[in-house]
């Protein structure tokens, strides 16, 4: 049975060609005069976005201040610089220009601007949550991460080697032209959609395990990831394609397809701890890490991973269920070879020495969606 559930997502979104220049002037009558402009590492300045939107702003008559520099896997130290930065200059609305680290990063400046607190003790100790943001809108230009229309984000602490969820401000509005990701080098592009997948299937293994209408919808948002990927590989400038991956990237964290569901995500956490210790690409990570753990738990879970085998990957039945669902762990980890993403931790560049008992005793240990590993389990997978 399907789990009680309320829902609601507030984020209003704009998509398609040149939506940026179209509709970003509305909106910015509605805040006040000074605007953080946050972004990366400086690529929006080589294709022409920082340009459309400076002069958006300035068109607007706002004043704003520049946050740049925001690494792939934002730290906790990268968070606490924003947040003075947006104090000190009475920030009236943070708009972050670039992929779901900058989002992510943002999200939590917003929140830790106006504590007086550590957010991240009142999260993990005191077990509380902010209340009061900078308003946040988002400009996404790298698809994948889904971060432009929830409240989550994933930072690392490098002082206790951790890279764990903080919740922040959700954007009161986002930006979603598939043109922009044009300019992206086509493997961050492919390593993002398969994120996406990621984030589809490990909500679509959470329970409950029968049949329920979130799980219909994210078969079909899998099937047009596989699709649309693809389509990229053969044909790089397909803008349709493009458009069908950010529609994707975003159903997939917007909430829609976890609905009645509760998610356990440890692949996810896994990934996030090896991340803490390689500063490894995260879509990377994951396509090397899905099939593995996938291998070590599909028996508790056989006609849920079947269904998933058949209705996604097309296998046809085989003897049983434990057959069919292994021959659609092999048909995804095919399909992570097939599109260039890594396959193991070597071909990730990732040394022998690395210290895997320490990322494993440090990783997040959820419910899991068919079967909780213990620790020593996970160092196995690893």
């Amino acid at each position: 049975m399907m789990n009680k559930f309320i829902f609601e997502n507030k984020t209003k979104v704009y998509f398609g060609k040149n939506v940026v220049k179209e509709h970003l002037g509305g909106p910015l009558s509605n805040y006040g005069e000074t605007v953080m402009l946050a972004y990366g590492g400086g690529s929006i300045k080589c294709n022409g976005v920082y340009d459309e939107v400076v002069s958006i702003l300035n068109a607007a008559g706002k004043r704003f201040v520049e946050f740049s520099g925001i690494m792939s896997n934002p730290t906790y130290a990268k968070v606490q610089e924003g947040a003075k930065l947006a104090r000190e200059n009475h920030v009236d609305l943070i708009l972050a220009v670039g992929g779901g680290s900058v989002s992510d990063c943002c999200k939590v400046i917003s929140a830790q601007a106006n504590l007086d607190e550590d957010i991240w003790e009142m999260q993990y100790t005191k077990h509380t949550l902010p209340a009061k943001f900078i308003p946040l809108s988002t400009i996404v230009t790298v698809f994948g991460t889904g971060s432009e229309m929830n409240n989550g984000a994933v930072i690392t602490n490098e002082e206790k080697k951790i890279k764990g969820a903080l919740w922040g401000a959700q954007a009161e509005f986002a930006f979603l032209d598939p043109a922009y990701s044009l300019s992206v080098p086509m493997q961050q592009v492919i390593s993002g959609a398969f994120d996406t997948l990621g984030h589809a299937m490990e909500t679509y293994f959470g329970k409950p395990d029968e049949n329920n209408l979130s799980d219909d919808i994210n078969e079909a948002v899998m099937r047009s990831v596989i699709r649309n990927i693809r389509i990229l590989l053969t044909d790089p400038e397909n803008y349709d394609a493009r458009g069908e991956l950010a529609r994707a990237s975003a159903m997939a964290e917007n909430g829609v397809l976890k609905i009645g569901k509760v998610t356990g995500f440890q692949a996810h956490q896994i990934e996030h701890q090896l991340g803490t210790y390689t500063n490894c690409n995260h879509g990377a990570g994951l396509a090397v890490i899905h099939p593995v753990l996938y291998r070590h738990i599909y028996k508790s879970g056989a006609a849920r991973f079947t269904r998933w085998a058949q209705n996604v990957w097309g296998i046809a039945p085989k003897g049983s269920d434990e057959e069919t669902a292994a021959a659609g762990i092999d048909a995804l980890a095919a399909f992570i070879k097939e599109i260039g993403l890594p396959t193991s931790f070597a071909e990730l560049g990732i040394p022998a020495d690395t210290d895997f008992r320490a990322i494993t005793d440090s990783a997040n240990v959820t419910a899991g969606c068919c079967k909780k590993l213990i620790r020593d389990k996970i160092c196995e997978i690893l």
